[in-house]
């Protein structure tokens, strides 16, 4: 078992660089990036297709794959999410992968791990206060509206709205925090200390925008993320190295690791492996759209994820354990739309089967064949009982299909020159499948109102991560489905707008029987 001393001087990392946080887990200093000067090694991204409560397992597979290029003497490192406490509280529980593909020390990383989380929350509500602190000590600005929420990293819908004696208020969840996705998509500190100045906060009583530099602070809140912008380093169980940073959701944010950590591991290693949160119509499009045109990158090769369990889910199927091949033959439409959805990017891609021990040879034989009879390059993986050697035979194929090989010019679903109207349809009707969109009254208006700030920018749709449609139940490919948009939240720190769909919350509610009942 390797050490992570020895593992990163593997990686030629100077020692001046490595912060540690105890024995097994540390930080990278960001200055690093200034003396790497080694061509950028191939990008593998892990998208998966509509998560069901089985669970398709992208984070054990990323992480068994990186064990596997290990195994065969290839130079990789996976680069993942940092896991926020109210999945790990609640319903989803931890995000460190399985069985015997898992980071360590677990259950540190899935709590506090080296307090990124922490300092997010912190400057976030830093802000906060600032904010109702100008407005008690005479609004000199003259602040008439705050869009600028308070946050914590605990699921809590009670904290959905408030009301503080200064005026109405609400809480997102940390991971929805424009300050996490400052710091996610941040090249350097100077570029997180203008995103941070660039905050909408809220309006003035001639409806003027206001900004975070308008309040002041700045400095206090990039002194709070001074360290929290350094990537995290730890072990696979299998003793390899991993990069964990940042941790933005899928569903209602942009659900990738930051572009520091994966610039780094592109520059210290022959092959990243990374994930974008939930399916390819979320994380993996807003992986695209966001943070790839923020980072300015390409993507080598996806890895599309999928389970015998979930496609029969998708085919109808409650006990997705029994055996039900015409569920598995229904559940494929959804898989369809998936691999649809990545050759609209214009991506090469091998679908993944994550097997488990109790999956019958004959479904696995079934779904092998669907995919070759279509041309479609497939392998199983079996890392959660096996480990690296489960994914030995993925990775061969991965290393064949990227190899002396350039990465393909993506194509994208719209153009940042559309109007943020146009993108959103664009959008729903590519990559979801939706038939039309319509807005609320309240999201009409807020289009007109920010459309001079959002023109320009990308756009994030929060939806339910269950389904393709913006309805939760509608399981497989719904067809013919209208998605309704409720709101419009500019996030100009981040540079995207978000456009909420109707029902999603951007502050979690536990479920009935949530996991720390039985911890």
């Amino acid at each position: 078992m390797n050490n992570l001393l020895d593992t990163l001087k593997k990686y030629d990392i100077d020692m001046k660089y490595y912060i540690p946080y105890g024995n097994n887990k540390g930080k990278i200093d960001l200055s690093i990036l200034n003396t790497l000067n080694k061509k950028d090694g191939k990008l593998i991204l892990l998208t998966s297709v509509t998560p069901t409560p089985a669970g398709e397992g992208k984070t054990t597979l990323s992480i068994g794959l990186n064990d596997a290029f290990n195994l065969l003497n290839k130079k990789s490192i996976v680069t993942l999410r940092e896991p926020s406490m109210g999945p790990v509280f609640g319903l989803k529980g931890g995000a460190t992968g399985g069985g015997m593909a898992t980071l360590e020390p677990e259950e540190n990383i899935n709590l506090h791990f080296n307090g990124d989380f922490h300092a997010i929350t912190s400057a976030h509500n830093l802000l906060s206060s600032l904010i109702d602190n100008h407005i008690y000590h005479g609004n000199k600005l003259n602040i008439e509206e705050v869009i600028w929420p308070r946050t914590m990293d605990i699921n809590d819908r009670s904290l959905r709205k408030i009301k503080t004696a200064l005026r109405e208020d609400k809480f997102v969840i940390t991971a929805a925090s424009e300050i996490m996705a400052i710091l996610a998509l941040s090249r350097d500190i100077d570029d997180l200390k203008q995103r941070l100045e660039n905050i909408l906060i809220g309006f003035d009583n001639n409806k003027n925008f206001i900004y975070a530099k308008d309040i002041g602070g700045i400095n206090a809140l990039v002194l709070l993320l001074k360290e929290a912008i350094n990537p995290n380093v730890v072990l696979s169980k299998e003793g390899n190295l991993a990069v964990v940073h940042t941790g933005p959701f899928g569903n209602i944010a942009h659900g990738s690791n930051s572009i520091i950590a994966t610039n780094l591991s592109l520059k210290l290693a022959d092959y990243v492996i990374t994930e974008a949160g939930f399916g390819s119509d979320l994380g993996m499009e807003k992986f695209i759209d966001v943070k790839m045109l923020e980072a300015k990158k390409n993507i080598d090769l996806v890895v599309l994820v999928t389970t015998i369990h979930s496609l029969k889910y998708h085919g109808g199927l409650d006990d997705y354990h029994s055996d039900n091949l015409e569920a598995l033959k229904e559940g494929i439409k959804n898989l369809e739309k998936h691999i649809e959805n990545i050759k609209s990017f214009n991506l090469d891609f091998i679908v993944a089967i994550n097997k488990h021990n109790y999956n019958k040879e004959e479904e696995i034989n079934f779904l092998i064949n669907y995919c070759k009879n279509n041309g479609y390059k497939v392998e199983v993986s079996s890392s959660f009982d096996e480990g690296a050697k489960g994914s030995v035979n993925l990775a061969k194929l991965i290393i064949k299909e990227i190899d002396n090989k350039e990465a393909s010019k993506i194509t994208r679903p719209y153009a940042l020159e559309d109007s943020p109207t146009l993108k959103i349809k664009k959008l729903a009707k590519t990559i979801y499948g939706a038939s039309d969109v319509i807005f609320s009254k309240k999201a009409t208006l807020q289009l007109n109102l920010y459309h001079d700030l959002i023109k320009n920018l990308p756009v994030i749709v929060a939806k339910t991560h269950s389904s393709l449609s913006g309805n939760s139940s509608l399981r497989g490919r719904p067809l013919n489905f209208i998605l309704e948009i409720n709101e419009i939240r500019p996030q100009m720190g981040a540079k995207f707008f978000v456009a909420l769909t109707k029902g999603i919350n951007t502050m979690p509610g536990l479920n009935d029987n949530p996991r720390a009942l039985s911890i």
